[in-house]
């Protein structure tokens, strides 16, 4: 209970950098929204790959653009940091650049696995009762026709203090994004500091936009 008190109040130390811009629409219905962000995101990545096949970095603007606004980035990234860091004792700055950072590299990420969709067709699980839960999981299936189902999980959480939904994590096939940056970056945080490993999000973040190679 103690570290989620640190991450509580750590969340609400940086909560200006993800704050939603005005004209972004906002859901109180989390299967709405992602029903909403999915079909806007998909669609248009199916609309523009003539574009993404001349210059896959289209897709981190269309990541910036679509995604970013519903996802928790500043909750991840202090899940990220974990007790690998004095939350307490962070100064707000170095904290707010990790964000930041962390913000930037995920944009990168996400548009990295979005250089093997083209025009799949993404299925969302009828909607449950939600009652006063903060935290739920909405199961999604990504068809591909002549392959098999691709099941991806997005977690989103509910604001302390407001009905909106953001996702903080996606797992692809049994696999937690956030957990396995929380195991990539964990130890570097406690080895190099928190500043360190801001610059390394910040070099991985500049990487182009390039599709797996061929197994």
């Amino acid at each position: 209970m103690k570290f989620y008190a640190m991450l509580l109040s750590a969340v609400m130390a940086v909560s200006s950098v993800t704050a939603q811009a005005a004209d972004t629409p906002t859901y109180s219905d989390p299967y709405k929204m992602m029903e909403v962000v999915a079909d806007n995101t998909f669609s248009r990545i199916a609309r523009d790959q003539q574009k993404i096949v001349a210059d896959p970095e289209v897709l981190r603007q269309i990541v910036n653009e679509e995604l970013v606004p519903y996802i928790d980035s500043r909750y991840a990234a202090l899940r990220v940091i974990g007790t690998s860091a004095d939350l307490k004792n962070t100064p707000r700055e170095e904290l707010l650049a990790f964000v930041d950072a962390f913000q930037s590299y995920m944009i990168s990420t996400y548009a990295g696995v979005f250089t093997q969709y083209s025009d799949q067709k993404v299925i969302i699980e009828p909607a449950r009762a939600i009652d006063n839960q903060k935290i739920i999981t909405i199961k999604t299936r990504v068809i591909d026709p002549g392959k098999p189902d691709i099941n991806i999980e997005f977690k989103l959480r509910r604001g302390r203090d407001s009905e909106n939904w953001l996702v903080f994590d996606m797992v692809a096939e049994g696999i937690s994004l956030l957990d396995s940056k929380r195991a990539e970056f964990g130890n570097l945080i406690r080895q190099q500091g928190l500043n360190n490993v801001t610059q390394i999000l910040l070099e991985k973040a500049k990487a182009p936009i390039s599709k797996p190679e061929a197994q």
